[in-house]
């Protein structure tokens, strides 16, 4: 690995540093300077001519400012004459913008793959996109990672005796059953209908969770709104206790309230792609995915394919899914 390079913006260096020591290379510094303006310069502290470089950048809160220093950063490795540039983005946090329903809207999805590529990105290596479609948004090489496997894992150590997974809305429907293939369980799922960013409302439960416990899975928990919506219609449904488990877990505003103090929910689990919430927040379990990152930087610097090392949780591989409706 002696010709890569990894830089971190302010994002999350806690995850680029587990990343590093799988890869066994060290994080390479980066000056990012603020002027009186409030314009951002970023200078990267390590020679990068004819290297693969990574830039590790989760956009997170604040979003615009973690963006606009990764895109700095691409820019100056360009300009250090990079061999190729590779944007590893744990959480895209603009794949939430991927269509245009309603007059006049921007499509920030597909705005960000833009920008990624005119700064100078070869390739983007990136989690559990919150809408798959924004992976052809891009018009450079995406490698589209997935947490099921690490969550999955988690679960597996447990007594599963009348579990039951959840997905939130239909959308979801299909990654959860992929889940409790892998986990060998039934699924069910919840019709949702969105009215604003932090309100959702859940008018049915699909599938049996009567007298069982649910594990609730979804790809975001931002506000918490549509899982503590989900719990209510679960609990009418006669479902005894629900774990909760995401792979991005923003929990923003008043989430960590709503879930730490709710009644129903034993544990939560995340990954690691964003950082943990600085709260007392002792059911809260994070499960790292630096290796599973480190891993693909490997095989991408080696010209190898990333896509198998998720073989054992593609749903074309090993027996059928689960179906979502008897």
């Amino acid at each position: 690995m002696s010709e890569v390079v990894v830089f971190s913006g302010a994002a999350h260096r806690a995850l680029a540093t587990e990343i590093c020591a799988g890869l066994g290379v060290d994080l390479s510094p980066v000056e990012i300077t603020r002027f009186s303006n409030d314009c951002l310069q970023a200078q990267l502290q390590v020679n990068c001519r004819q290297r693969d470089v990574y830039i590790v950048q989760p956009l997170v809160p604040p979003t615009q400012e973690h963006l606009m220093e990764l895109l700095l950063m691409v820019d100056a490795a360009r300009g250090a004459s990079a061999a190729q540039i590779t944007a590893v983005i744990p959480y895209y946090a603009y794949a939430r913008s991927d269509k245009k329903d309603a007059s006049r809207l921007s499509i920030g999805g597909r705005l960000v793959a833009d920008l990624l590529a005119t700064a100078g990105v070869s390739r983007v290596l990136t989690m559990t996109l919150h809408a798959p479609q924004v992976h052809g948004f891009f018009s450079v090489p995406v490698d589209h990672l997935t947490a099921l496997g690490v969550l999955a894992e988690h679960f597996a150590e447990q007594d599963l005796t009348d579990a039951v997974v959840v997905s939130p809305d239909f959308g979801n429907a299909k990654t959860a059953s992929q889940f409790a293939r892998l986990l060998g369980l039934p699924v069910a799922a919840g019709s949702k209908k969105r009215l604003a960013d932090d309100r959702v409302v859940i008018d049915a439960i699909v599938g049996d969770v009567e007298g069982k416990r649910a594990i609730v899975l979804d790809d975001e928990i931002a506000t918490g709104g549509s899982i503590v919506e989900l719990l209510d219609r679960l609990a009418e449904q006669g479902c005894t206790t629900a774990a909760v488990a995401c792979t991005h877990g923003l929990f923003v505003g008043k989430a960590v309230e709503r879930l730490r103090d709710h009644p129903m929910i034993s544990e939560v689990v995340a990954t690691d792609t964003v950082p943990r919430p600085d709260a007392d927040w002792p059911a809260l379990r994070t499960r790292s995915v630096a290796a599973l990152f480190a891993s693909a930087i490997q095989r991408i610097h080696a010209g190898e394919s990333v896509s198998s090392l998720f073989d054992g949780v593609d749903p074309s591989l090993g027996p059928p899914q689960p179906k979502l409706f008897d």
